[in-house]
């Protein structure tokens, strides 16, 4: 986990290539631990950041 906002969103951040399954993954797995409901998977290795951007949501 790189970032926890406010106790609400886990933000994690790459500069990968392009994000994986194993990412999206890694972020879930952050969010069933935590308890908290939304994380952002932000790669910052794109053209455009907003391209970069995955929003994930556990259902727990």
């Amino acid at each position: 986990m790189d970032l926890l906002v406010d106790g609400v969103v886990i933000v994690a951040l790459k500069a990968v290539r392009e994000l994986l399954p194993i990412h999206e993954a890694q972020l879930l797995t952050y969010l069933k631990l935590s308890g908290v409901k939304v994380g952002l998977l932000i790669n910052f290795n794109v053209h455009r950041l907003k391209d970069g951007i995955k929003r994930l949501v556990n259902g727990l």
